[in-house]
């Protein structure tokens, strides 16, 4: 599962952009018990959430034209540019060319050739999240594309994650761990989309799971402060209980309550 002990290719940051970030402030604040902290006004507005202190994940207010919200995931990279170069090399985009932020570290956004947004930080000051897998924290994230092999081809290529394949109910689930640290470093997976009557796919995109001691009472809560459901609430044997939503602007996220490890 994912940890804060970052090796490159691993998820380290992820952060939240709203047409409405003092809502999203309210909203994430009443369901994680995130508190928010600006960055400070040459930031642009940006800012961290914040669990006992240590931080979880960013936010960002998104210009008035925007009217959805989104979370972004971000792998460690070590050398921004030359990440963006094996992004393009590999058939993908470059949304957001690699900027230093003010010696935190080096971010870029990109696109995989399915459509699905996801950024890189090549760590500065900042290392990454202070917490993970903890109530209130990312503990996994999933890549929903319609092409589940041709998603393992690019981000080994552009990132060198490498996949394995775990027997779930239904079938095999495609995992995803770092370059040569082995299925024990497994921070996520890949899933196939559904395609709708005219054989259309929708986009590709990320998932981000945050754990929470509760499954049914954080979905309760999120139902109160204008969010909704995606997925409802589901045991997994082996896994824990999930259920997948979207804050009030609509940004697609899930939360998992996971089983302890078996010996």
């Amino acid at each position: 599962m994912l940890t804060t002990r970052f090796v490159n290719g691993a998820p380290n940051w992820l952060d939240v952009g709203s047409p409405d970030i003092d809502g999203a402030i309210s909203f994430y604040g009443g369901l994680f018990g995130w508190q928010f902290q600006s960055a400070g006004p040459e930031a642009g507005g940006y800012g961290l959430f914040q669990l006992d202190g240590k931080t979880v994940a960013g936010g960002m207010p998104l210009p008035p034209e925007h009217d959805s919200s989104a979370w972004t995931v971000y792998f460690q990279s070590p050398d921004a540019e030359a990440t963006a170069k094996a992004v393009e090399q590999a058939h993908g985009a470059v949304l957001f060319q690699p900027l230093d932020v003010m010696g935190e570290g080096h971010m870029a956004v990109l696109r995989d050739p399915a459509g699905a947004a996801f950024g890189i930080w090549q760590p500065g000051r900042t290392k990454g999240v202070d917490v993970a897998g903890d109530p209130g924290s990312l503990t996994w994230v999933e890549l929903y594309t319609p092409d589940v092999a041709a998603a393992a081809a690019f981000y080994h290529a552009s990132l060198g994650l490498e996949t394995s394949a775990a027997p779930m109910p239904g079938g095999d689930y495609t995992c995803l761990n770092p370059a040569g640290a082995g299925e024990d470093a497994m921070f996520g997976g890949v899933v196939p989309l559904d395609f709708d009557a005219t054989g259309a796919a929708s986009g590709a995109y990320w998932l981000a799971y945050f754990e929470v001691a509760d499954v049914d009472a954080t979905v309760a809560k999120a139902l109160e402060t204008g969010g909704k459901v995606a997925v409802p609430a589901a045991s997994m044997e082996g896994v824990g209980r999930l259920a997948q939503l979207t804050d009030p602007h609509g940004a697609r996220f899930a939360i998992i309550k996971s089983e302890p490890p078996q010996d």
